[in-house]
């Protein structure tokens, strides 16, 4: 399978990792999976596990309602940038909204809620030395000091098979992620070409020359595949992902 993908991955640009993990038979393997990637939105999966943590120590509710401001609208992903100003959602929202549209205003209202140094201690607390909360998003000040947001293939693949093992904060605090992460709704990569019944839990990021997608594919053989890019030509590299997985997928289901 990593001879077969490394064959796919010769004309890309850039750099590009990638991370599977079979999780019924352990087997997996890396391709630069252990370098750090320009994180984009995939950054949000640790906002999310952090925003859990501290609901199971009571710092949070996710009953509590956030007022939304003007001057907390960013803009590109998700639907709070396009609503009247003073609308009030609960911290549960922020979050499902956070994943499913990779909402950017929610975002970074959870960041400043449950503070960036919470999240990083957390992250540390996995063992992850590749990952890291640097900024805000769109914060171009901080930007130009040269902070951007990191993650790793292999780290994201680490957090997923985490969830699938109900081993992040509780097993129910799991599973409720993972149920979030599966009505993902911009499914451009790493879905396209799997069937549409079979179920996948995943984070996409982009920006300028970055494409980024993390999946727990929830196939009858479930896997881990991981896929990130920075430098590279985006429309290349994803066609790439979703050839790649589609590969993992029929592989997984022959053995």
């Amino acid at each position: 399978m990593k001879e077969l993908v490394l064959n796919m991955m010769e004309e890309l640009q850039g750099n590009v990792g990638v991370y599977y993990k079979d999780l019924i038979t352990g087997e997996s393997f890396g391709i630069r999976a252990d370098e750090q990637y320009l994180a984009a939105s995939v950054i949000k999966l640790m906002v999310l596990l952090e925003a859990f943590k501290q609901e199971s120590q009571g710092k949070i509710s996710f009953d509590q309602l956030v007022e939304i401001n003007g001057s907390d609208k960013l803009p590109s992903c998700g639907s709070l940038t396009y609503m009247h100003n003073g609308l009030k959602v609960t911290i549960m929202d922020l979050c499902v909204l956070m994943i499913i549209q990779s909402d950017n205003t929610a975002t970074n209202i959870m960041i400043k809620l449950l503070g960036m140094d919470a999240i990083n201690t957390t992250i540390k607390e996995l063992g992850f030395e590749r990952t890291k909360l640097n900024r805000l998003l769109f914060d171009s000040e901080e930007q130009k000091k040269g902070k951007e947001n990191y993650i790793s293939p292999m780290e994201m693949g680490i957090f997923l098979e985490k969830l699938y093992k109900g081993e992040l904060i509780s097993e129910k605090a799991s599973l409720a992620m993972l149920d979030i992460m599966k009505k993902q709704q911009l499914n451009h990569k790493i879905p396209y070409y799997i069937p549409k019944a079979v179920k996948i839990a995943h984070k996409t990021g982009e920006d300028d020359g970055i494409t980024n997608d993390v999946a727990l594919v929830f196939s009858e053989k479930p896997f881990i595949i991981c896929f990130t890019a920075y430098g590279t030509n985006v429309q290349m590299t994803e066609e790439f992902y979703r050839k790649s997985a589609k590969l993992c997928y029929d592989l997984s289901m022959k053995r």
